[in-house]
């Protein structure tokens, strides 16, 4: 296993892929007037634990928006699927797709091959969330092995907001 866990408080490392709708999309860059990301990797289409992830991601988006966190979304999965997928989640984010293996390595990610052909027809990366300050570095990192294991939207929300009050000052946390 070439994977290497990406260490809090890092630079995140500067990902390109495919944006959905065209064009490029750029992994730890805010867009607009975001000063922080937040980069939520998922599995791809074959997995109804994302959909039903996105969707709840996708319902707290204004309030992501709000305290200045600019929402990615990214998936190994092809242009078709990953637009399949999104007819159905209708999201407010961006959509990244064609996460290569060499750049699911690079981010730590866990990396599972298909059971069958019918549950998809690439490797795909496990869950990961990659929230990334004004600094361009790592402030919270969550990598999973499984769709079932994630953070709750909710209380991550709710720690950015507590993170992000400058009374609270608090650091990036698990730097030992």
């Amino acid at each position: 296993m070439g994977n290497t866990k990406l260490a809090a408080g890092i630079d995140f490392p500067i990902i390109e892929v495919s944006r959905l709708g065209g064009g490029r999309l750029v992994l730890g860059k805010p867009e607009g007037s975001f000063p922080w990301q937040m980069v939520v990797v998922y599995r791809g289409k074959h997995c109804p634990l994302c959909t039903k992830y996105l969707r709840a991601l996708s319902l707290l988006l204004p309030r992501y928006h709000a305290e200045g966190v600019d929402v990615v979304a990214v998936s190994a999965d092809t242009a078709e699927k990953a637009a399949l997928q999104m007819e159905k989640i209708k999201p407010g984010f961006t959509i990244g797709y064609d996460l290569s293996i060499p750049q699911m390595q690079q981010l730590g990610l866990y990396i599972s091959k298909p059971r069958s052909p019918e549950e998809t027809d690439r490797p795909f990366a496990e869950p990961g969330i990659f929230v990334i300050n004004e600094s361009g570095r790592l402030q919270v990192v969550d990598i999973s092995s499984a769709p079932f294991a994630r953070p709750d939207l909710q209380t991550l929300l709710v720690g950015i907001e507590f993170i992000r009050n400058p009374d609270n000052r608090y650091p990036i946390r698990g730097t030992y």
